[in-house]
């Protein structure tokens, strides 16, 4: 048995081997025409093989692109489409380097920073006090999904507090909820109107089995 790490480096393992050796016969067919069949016929099998490629405005030109790869950029045939530099196309992309951000309450996450802040640097009174209404809603909504428990205003006034270094304060006056839709699962409401259509339908079978023993008596 031959395992696969003693084989030959397969250069797209998203097509796989097999395709690697089709490439590679089409590399050893003397004509030209031949070759130019065969490695269409090939496109369409990569095709079928990722069609993810297909969301791409440019996917032809990556499949033909893919093909070029996997035979090395040996392959001597007619491409649609310019055939890719070496070192343009085998070129790996740059790490993306991790955040490294302290976030000071990691309960309510980094967005919730970013628009108190936003929220000290409005000068208009009306739109600030509509934004620290928002936060201060989605802070209790986002405290109470992380604990699992209820959630005190005062809490969420002394966290607002801190987080813009005392520079949004929030009135007694200011009513912090937590808005929830009317069909999300913890909504009781939404569950006992559900229920109570359930009861009630028309085509209910025990209801109509009552009835009948109702006008027969």
């Amino acid at each position: 048995m031959i395992y696969n790490t003693r084989r030959e480096a397969i250069n797209m393992r998203e097509y796989g081997r097999h395709m690697q050796r089709f490439v590679e016969h089409i590399k050893l067919m003397p004509k030209k025409e031949d070759r130019q069949v065969a490695a269409e016929q090939v496109i369409e099998m990569m095709a079928i093989l990722n069609p993810q490629n297909k969301s791409t405005a440019d996917y032809k030109q990556k499949l033909w692109d893919h093909l070029h790869i996997i035979s090395n950029f040996e392959l001597n045939i007619d491409s649609p489409f310019p055939m890719p530099a070496p070192d343009e196309a085998l070129m790996k992309p740059s790490d993306v380097p991790y955040p490294r951000s302290r976030i000071r309450m990691r309960h309510y996450g980094k967005n919730v920073e970013a628009m108190v802040q936003r929220a000290v640097e409005l000068e208009e009174p009306e739109k600030k006090e509509a934004l620290v209404q928002i936060i201060a809603n989605f802070m209790k909504l986002a405290y109470k999904n992380w604990s699992n428990e209820e959630v005190s205003n005062d809490l969420i006034r002394e966290d607002l507090r801190t987080l813009s270094n005392g520079k949004l304060l929030i009135s007694d006056d200011l009513h912090i909820e937590v808005k929830v839709a009317a069909n999300a699962p913890g909504n009781s409401q939404g569950q006992n109107r559900k229920k109570s259509k359930s009861k009630f339908k028309p085509g209910n079978n025990r209801n109509q089995g009552v009835n009948k023993k109702r006008f027969r008596s």
